[in-house]
This record gives C-alpha cells, structure tokens and sequence, in this order.
C-alpha cells in the first residue's frame, strides 16, 4: 500500500498542493489562484477564482485537441429497438445548437432549468447546454409523480422546463406531459417555456408555452461557452429529506470538474479513448457524474443504456452491451446483479458473449453484501470492486483505486479511503473508534474537490443536516468500522443498527447470512417494535427462480444460520419469504418504510419507489402473518 498511502497522506496534511497539481490537469479558461478557500459558514470551496466551463472541458477542448471523430455516446435502447453513435464534434455541435436554442428562450448565466427526461442521447445534450451558457441544471427523475415533480420546480424556480414526450418501461409507455401539465397546476411558479422531445411511441399535445424541440433547433444559432467561476453551480440534485422536502444538493463547476478528472483516472483505470460504462439513470447522481460528466471530461466514451439488467429482452443484456461495445469498465449497483442472479443462478447467459474486453467490475449504490460478491467472483475473472459513496459527496468516499494501487480485495469492505477524504470512524462519546468497532462515519474538513457545495437556498439546512452533529466533521450517516489494515467496512445506515435488548446490532451482518444461503437471491432485515426487547429483527427473503422447497422448511434453516454465525443475541425468530422488495428506482431497497409498516404506522407511497405492486405485496403478507404490530396486537 506503499503507492497509495503517499497519495493519500499528502492529500490529507497538504490539501492544496495537491489539488492544485490536480487542477493543472483540467483546462481552465483563467487558471485558479486561490485553490482553498472557507465561506461565511465554515465550509470548504475550491477554485474561487478560476474559470472555465464543464462543456468545454468535457466536449469543446477534446474536439479542439484532435478527439472530434472519437465516439463520445454510445446509445443503446433495447425497448425501442434504437441505437445511435454520437462523435465528440458532432455531440458538441448539438449541445451548442440546443445551447443557442435555450438562449432564444431568454436562459442566461444562473438561470435555472429543469430536465424531466428518459435514457436518451438529448438528456446529455439538454444538460451540457446548461452548462454551456452557465445555467444551472436540475435533473429530475423521469416519471416522478407530478407533486414531486412540482416541489422541485417550486424551490428551484426554472426559467424553462425540458422533457420528453414519454418514458418507456419494460411493458409500458409512460406519457410525461399530462405528469408535467399536473406539477405546474400545482406550483406557484411558472417557468417561462417547456421544450419537448416529441418520441414516436408517444407524442404530446403542446399548450401555449410548450416548444418542440426539433422546431426548436431548426431555427437557433450555436452558443459558445460561457465562462463561470469555479465556485459557480453546475447543477441541483434533489435527494430525499427527514422532512419530506427534498435537499437540493449542489454542485460547482471547477471542483467536480477536477473531481471527475482525477476519480476516472485514480478509482476506475481508465484512459483516454476507452469505453465506460455506468447502469444508472441521469436522474441519480450516479449518471450525472459517471454517464454524462466524468467519461467525456477524461476522454473517455459512455454508453446510455435505455433498459434494465433483465428483461430487456433477457438476464444477459449487461454480457452483450459489453461484449458489443468493448466496455473496459462497467459499474452499476449490487441490486441489479441480484436480480440477475434471481433469473440467472448459474451465469447461464454469460456463455453467450465475448466479454473478454472486461477489465473491472464497480459496484456501489448500496452494500455489495458478501454472497453477491461471491457469485460474481466465482462468475467472473476480473476484479469485483465495491466502493462507497453518496448523492452529496459525487464521487467515491471510500474505493480500492484501480488505477494507483490496486490492492486484494475484501468481500464485505469499500477497501480504503480514496485520497481527499479524510474518513474516521467516531464511537457513541465521539472519539475514535477501534479497529472493528462500529461507529458513525464521518468526513473531517475540507471535503475534497467535487463533494456539495450546500443545499440550494438553505445553507442552515446544510450544515444541521450535515455538520452540526460532529463540528468540523461532515455527517455520513453511514455506520460501519476500520480493520487492522485500514479496510473500511460500511454495514449501512446508522438507523439500520437495531437495539435488541440492550445490545446493539447490525442488520447488514445478519443480511450477509441470510444471503449465504443458496437457496437466497436477495434479502433485506429490519428492526421492528417489541413489547419485551424494544426492537427484534425480521427477515424479507426472495428464493432464487427455480427454487421449489418449503417455505417453513428455508425459514427454519435461515434462523438456524444466523443463530449459529452470530448467536442467540440477534432474536431472529421469524422470516418471511416473498416474490419481490420494494425499491427505490435506483436500486435501493425501502427499508425505512418496510420498518413503518411492520410497526403499524401510517405511510404513503414513494414517489421513488419503482414497482407499488411490490411494496402492496410485502404490506398484505405482513398483516397476513401477523408481522410486527399485527403480532404484538396478538401477544396482548
């Protein structure tokens, strides 16, 4: 580790040396004088005098530098049949078209735009045009229901709104504009115009303030790049709130732009030229940093998929996209593979392509838990990386850096703490934990480069959602522990520690278990209320297709398991087996709402959740086997 520890010391006891040799690697219109600064609360900034634009680093510089023909996008959409290639110029020339057609609209330098809008090649031109006259984009999610939609559009009051027509599921076609025309009937702001991709699967009727896109372009003229500081918003991302607003986290431009640069290189391996792939959605955070932004500021080419990891058509879709495209690098969430792993226990699929282009696997959104690894491990013959990271930070906390040390891999950890991110693991008195004791994981001051830089309008709300807790700390919310090597375990969420009787343990562990069992596809333990011990947990459990047991005969064997591997201690007494979790879109399963429904309160449904069927199922067999409230209601 002797490669990475160097790296990392010096970016943790020299910040700004080492930052700004990392920004002389992105071109700047006016190069940053002032590499760290503080504002008037306390947190970090960086490049505060510098300009640039992240179009220009992403797409003009390449073209200019000789990389115009390179493809730039790979668009793949198995639920429409499509594909194209884009080229940097000829990606580039769209951007400023679409940037000229904006301008037209009345968009200037910190206006804001909201883009309502599916896995297509326009979602990536809709946001470098943004970028391009120094607005400030705000991706939403497509097919987010019109109240979420419209609290959005509410606190970032855009000028113009950008959508599709329609959105395309794996059996279904979603029409945007009734969603769209529902939000603005709610919101007290009014943007000025909406401009929509007319789709063939689904055209929309346009009102008075709506522009269709292709009409649209035929009449604008190119606009160049405007510059920006390096302190300037590139972007809001709305994630989820304790309050039931969502935070919008924001982004600059020169930090993220040297965050992306340095992360493609130093976390992934990759290089100029080369194919990366990321299996997310432009709506998460994940496909604004490594779909849209990263690949293209490196050099790189990124594939847009429009499907899922199955059923479109089948469970090989992720072998042939990197089979066809010569993907060096995929990453995508650990819930995708467990669904292909449902559907595919044997890596059946994967015999039919040539993945041999392959050189690293990434998987982060969630906790790679050890049997996923496994699997894939076995599956594959290349490294199977976990790495952690969130909305807010945009980039990896915690990785094992593929290209600066690669180092052996440890089923259950995020390995190390990437350089930059000054990660501790504090006890419940707020001091230093022990190696494998659990405790709150925190990020002392200064963030590195790329991480948020506030909450848009709300600088209070930043700093008790973050950094109030621990002072000159930010708040992860994450729990887990350092081994004796410095391997970073996370065990999820601090509010997914459960107190049983006074002890205090971790679901992750006993989900770990449970997953181990070959008859387990996917699993999730909550803790629910009990009279006696204050909280018990209970186990979700999907068998794998082809699975034909007993259901009582699997629950017996899981609880046996866990009460061998972890003790009496856990009180896992009752398990439920069911056909699907419910999730958000992203892949993430609801566990907080799972725990709400066991207790017995009230709750709503999701606007993220991607399947409501799933969750109505869960709720009817809990009340069916007396889970939780149903079951203390019985006791007394």
């Amino acid at each position: 580790m002797r490669a990475y520890q160097s790296e990392y010391q010096q970016s943790i006891q020299h910040p700004e040396t080492f930052w700004a040799e990392q920004a002389r690697r992105v071109p700047w219109f006016k190069p940053p004088e002032t590499i760290l600064s503080y504002d008037e609360h306390g947190h970090a900034r960086w490049y505060a005098d510098g300009e640039l634009n992240t179009c220009h680093v992403a797409l003009d510089h390449h073209v200019e530098s000789g990389r115009g023909d390179q493809p730039a996008v790979f668009w793949d959409s198995p639920v429409t049949g499509g594909r194209r290639t884009l080229s940097y110029r000829e990606l580039r020339d769209q951007v400023a078209t679409f940037a000229g057609a904006l301008a037209g609209l009345g968009v200037e330098k910190g206006d804001r735009v909201v883009i309502y809008m599916p896995m297509v090649p326009e979602a990536l031109v809709a946001m470098y045009a943004c970028a391009r006259l120094g607005a400030v984009h705000s991706v939403v999610f497509g097919g987010f229901a019109p109240h979420e939609l419209a609290m959005r559009i509410e606190d970032a009051e855009p000028k113009v709104v950008i959508a599709a027509s329609c959105g395309i599921e794996v059996d279904n076609v979603i029409a945007y504009k009734p969603i769209i025309d529902k939000a603005l009937a709610q919101s007290t702001h009014q943007p000025a115009a909406c401009v929509i991709l007319q789709r063939d699967q689904a055209q929309a009727d346009l009102g008075s303030i709506d522009h269709d896109w292709q009409v649209l372009v035929e009449n604008a003229a190119p606009a160049d790049c405007v510059p920006v500081k390096g302190t300037d918003p590139l972007y809001i991302l709305y994630t989820s709130g304790t309050t039931g607003k969502p935070k919008g986290v924001v982004r600059d431009h020169g930090g993220h732009a040297v965050a992306m640069h340095y992360s493609m290189e130093r976390i992934y391996g990759m290089a100029p030229g080369e194919v990366f792939f990321s299996a997310s959605d432009v709506g998460w955070v994940v496909g604004h940093s490594y779909i849209v932004y990263a690949p293209l500021i490196l050099g790189c080419t990124t594939v847009v998929y429009e499907g899922k990891p199955v059923r479109t058509p089948d469970a090989g879709a992720f072998w042939r996209l990197i089979a066809e495209y010569r993907i060096k690098a995929f990453f995508t969430a650990p819930t995708a593979f467990r669904a292909i792993k449902k559907e595919d226990p044997d890596g059946k699929w994967l015999e039919k392509y040539d993945i041999s282009c392959l050189r690293t696997l990434f998987l982060a959104g969630e906790r790679l838990d050890p049997p996923t690894f496994h699997w894939l491990d076995d599956l594959l013959d290349v490294p199977v990386v976990d790495h952690w990271w969130q909305t807010e930070t945009g980039w990896a906390i915690a990785a094992n850096l593929q290209g600066l040390e690669p180092m052996p891999i440890k089923a259950g950890s995020a390995t190390v703490p990437v350089p930059g991110f000054n990660v501790q693991v504090l006890n419940r008195q707020a001091e230093p934990a022990a190696d494998h004791e659990q405790g709150s994981i925190v990020i002392r001051q200064p963030l590195p480069p790329g991480c948020l830089a506030g909450i848009w309008r709300d600088p209070q709300r930043f700093h008790q959602a973050y950094m109030a807790a621990f002072p000159g700390c930010y708040l992860t919310g994450d729990g887990g522990y350092f081994d004796e090597e410095g391997y970073l375990f996370i065990m999820g969420r601090t509010d997914d520690v459960i107190n049983v009787a006074g002890h205090r343990l971790s679901t992750g562990e006993m989900e770990e278990v449970l997953g181990a069992h070959p008859a387990v596809a996917e699993c999730a333990v909550i803790g629910i209320l009990d009279n006696l011990k204050g909280q018990v947990p209970l186990g979700l459990v999907i068998p794998k297709d082809g699975y034909n047991g007993d259901p009582q005969t699997l629950e017996k064997e899981l609880i046996a398991k866990v009460r061998e591997q972890i003790g009496p201690i856990a009180c896992l007494k009752q398990i439920l087996v069911v056909s699907r979790l419910p999730k958000t879109r992203s892949g993430k399963i609801l566990r907080k709402l799972l725990r709400t429904i066991a207790d017995g309160n009230e709750f709503s449904m999701p606007s993220t959740i991607d399947d409501p069927t799933s969750l109505q199922e869960v709720h009817e067999h809990m009340m069916s086997c007396e889970v939780g409230a149903s079951h203390q209601a019985r006791q007394v």
